[in-house]
């Protein structure tokens, strides 16, 4: 070695140590600058929403993230309008939402998104514990010293200024002792992190009771006593989306396959439907929402929004004819759905091949006819004679003898031939030209959850286009709904649609959350043990087994012997609803059985001076009117008071027909059952007991 050389290489290697030192001690000063800016990021937003503390709300600041070693949440906010997990950027450069993804000066930022929502999950799965529903639930990430107010998927952006706006002017959720709960148990799943506190004057925890509150933690059974207690209080429209806390499982559940809810009136299957429909979607899903009802989707969507406006963008709400009408025009294939014309060809093909035949011996309704040839045959693609002589017709108990059904096939032949000779198409029509598009070239439209609500009034070929877009995929399929509550006629069963539920995937409810006891035994009444086919193929002839919470409510019934004194004791009796409160009204509908008694109705209460609503015309919104509608129109929907003016006419009309007035006089039954139940506190039950024609507008 030459002289030296052990000197200058030792010098070297100190060299580059110090060079490694030099480095280490400037990212050390970058990382302290990093963690001092966010620290006093954190401090400035703590500061802001520490004043909200003095109005109900809890702020748990700095929180270590159970199940890791160093990670945390920033903070967790707890107050009236639910729970907010805040993660807090003190960002040099502004955020940017490019394509769908967070960014900043040009870096992708995504994966802080996914932090957040992952933390989220995790808050969600502890309120679980609570039975508290996920929607309940924000991801809020705040960027301190910038104006934002952007969505990405579930999670806002948002600025300080625009953080304070959004929690102050959500609504109420939860009330005062209920966030005390939930807060206590999540300062025990979130402990506090093992790291320098902010200054006092921004850090909280559980704050000390207020002398009007309870000294102990409600357990679980009492917090859910609460809730529904609070949620009878409010108006009608944050009511009809209470998820009872029992049934959150079914929010959360993970089916392999198709799946289906049903139950008894007021058991909560479409609150259980719409809080799945958010949770899927906030959770990255898309999720369509389909019912046979064509005012209902608007509704049902007002009523998400309000609900869980994160993730409400990612589900569609729509009426099935609706879906179809738009998945035929994306393929290019027009409509040629008309009513008005498909009317007079069934009444032109009556005349010349039902009114005269063996058919008219039966029923002479024309009308009982129609519904075998679009529900019946139509609804269930029966496509040749020798078919529908073999086929079961469930949901119609009247028997058929084989001249009959040539007589019906010879009926059907003429109706299509006159909608074919005039190219238009009936509603049936409609879906079998959508269900053999689909199988010719399949597609699920980007969904991966398809929803069904008020299912058994689908057709089968209604079913199995949703069965065509969803296929058996997990989560795939919900159906939602109860047979005994199907308003139109006509059936099918699960098994020809090719589905098979079973076990796991068929839940039943069985708890009424919103039926005054004394309101559902009337319903009941009216059902009379009536037996019906439930789409599984089964004839149910006992009644469904509830168990009631509510019994409050209360049933008056109000004869008259006339129909002015018959209308004059509805006005009165609306005149001291009104009188009760300012908002009583907006609570309370008149659901009548016919579009006729409606525009009466209408007309009538209009010239009183109170505030009246079409059902038609209601959009799922709180207003101060008075909502006036048809049974149908009704489904799916519920109120604190209904009043059904000459309640008893459609029953007392279907024992007037033919031989088929078991049928008529079962869908009436179902019909007046299912207006029945969307009452809640009251029913109010007026009927003419005088002798004027039951079908007269005159008399009930």
């Amino acid at each position: 070695m030459a002289a030296g050389g052990s000197a200058s290489a030792q010098a070297a290697r100190h060299r580059e140590h110090a060079q490694f030192l030099t480095r280490q001690l400037r990212e050390a000063h970058r990382a302290a600058a990093r963690w001092s800016a966010a620290a006093a990021g954190e401090r400035q937003v703590a500061a802001a929403l520490w004043a909200l503390t003095r109005s109900g709300w809890t702020l748990l600041v700095d929180r270590r993230w159970p199940g890791t070693a160093t990670a945390n949440v920033d903070m967790i906010l707890v107050g009236p309008a639910g729970v907010y997990v805040i993660d807090v950027k003190n960002w040099r450069d502004a955020p940017q939402i490019v394509d769908g993804e967070l960014s900043a000066a040009g870096r992708s930022c995504a994966a802080e998104l996914v932090k957040l929502q992952a933390v989220t999950r995790r808050v969600e799965d502890a309120l679980a514990d609570m039975q508290m529903s996920p929607v309940a639930v924000a991801p809020v990430m705040v960027f301190v010293g910038r104006q934002v107010d952007e969505r990405l998927g579930r999670v806002h952006l948002v600025g300080i200024h625009e953080l304070l706006h959004a929690v102050t002017s959500a609504r109420t959720r939860l009330r005062s002792p209920v966030v005390r709960a939930v807060a206590a148990h999540l300062t025990d799943v979130f402990p506090a992190y093992e790291a320098p506190q902010l200054p006092d004057t921004a850090t909280t925890d559980v704050p000390a009771r207020t002398p009007d509150e309870p000294g102990e933690l409600f357990n679980v059974d009492e917090l859910a006593a609460e809730q529904l207690r609070v949620a009878r209080e409010r108006p009608v429209e944050s009511w009809m989306t209470f998820l009872h806390p029992d049934q959150l499982s079914l929010v959360r559940r993970r089916w392999g396959g198709p799946a289906r809810i049903t139950g008894a009136a007021g058991t909560g299957k479409t609150v259980v439907g719409l809080h799945r429909a958010a949770y899927l979607a906030q959770s990255g899903g898309r999720v369509l929402y389909v019912t046979f009802v064509r005012n209902l989707p608007l509704i049902q969507k007002h009523l998400l929004e309000r609900m869980a406006p994160a993730g409400s963008d990612r589900i569609e709400f729509t009426s099935l004819h609706r879906w179809a009408v738009t998945f035929l025009t994306q393929r290019g294939i027009p409509s040629r759905l008309n009513v008005a014309k498909a009317d007079d060809c069934f009444a032109r093909a009556w005349r010349t091949h039902g009114r005269h035949a063996c058919l008219a011996d039966l029923e002479p309704s024309p009308r009982y006819w129609e519904d075998e040839l679009r529900h019946v045959i139509k609804g269930r693609d029966i496509t040749s004679l020798p078919k529908y002589i073999a086929a079961p017709r469930p949901g119609r108990r009247t028997a058929l003898r084989k001249t009959h059904k040539e007589a019906v096939w010879a009926l059907y032949e003429e109706y299509q031939r006159l909608l074919n000779e005039r190219g238009v198409q009936d509603f049936p029509d409609l879906l079998l030209t959508a269900l053999a598009e689909l199988r010719r070239h399949p597609t699920d439209g980007g969904y991966t959850t398809v929803i069904a609500d008020e299912v058994q009034d689908l057709t089968l070929t209604g079913v199995r286009i949703l069965h065509a877009i969803s296929g058996d995929s997990p989560n795939g399929l919900l159906l939602i709904g109860d047979a005994q509550q199907a308003v139109y006629p006509g059936g099918f069963r699960l098994a020809d649609a090719g589905l098979n539920i079973r076990g796991g995937r068929a839940e039943v409810l069985h708890v009424n959350y919103r039926n005054a006891a004394p309101i559902m035994q009337a319903a009941l009444n009216v059902l009379d043990g009536e037996p019906f086919d439930d789409i599984d193929g089964m004839t149910i002839t006992a009644p469904p087994a509830i168990e009631m919470t509510y019994h409050d409510g209360r049933v008056v019934h109000s004869p008259a012997e006339s129909r002015p004194m018959h209308d004059a004791a509805l006005r009165n009796a609306l005149h001291d609803l009104a009188a009760q409160s300012d908002d009583a009204l907006a609570d309370a509908a008149v659901l009548c059985a016919t579009k006729r008694d409606v525009d009466h109705y209408l007309q009538m209460l209009r010239a009183q001076g109170l505030p009246v609503l079409n059902l038609d015309d209601y959009d799922g919104r709180p207003g101060q009117a008075l909502k006036v509608g048809t049974y149908l129109r009704a489904k799916g929907l519920e109120f604190k008071y209904v009043y059904l003016p000459c309640h008893d006419r459609g029953l007392k009309a279907a024992q007037l027909g033919g031989s088929a007035d078991i049928d008529r006089l079962a869908l009436a039954r179902r019909q007046l059952f299912v207006a029945m139940t969307r009452a809640r506190d009251l029913l109010w039950l007026g009927s003419i007991t005088g002798g004027a024609p039951a079908t007269s507008m005159n008399g009930c």
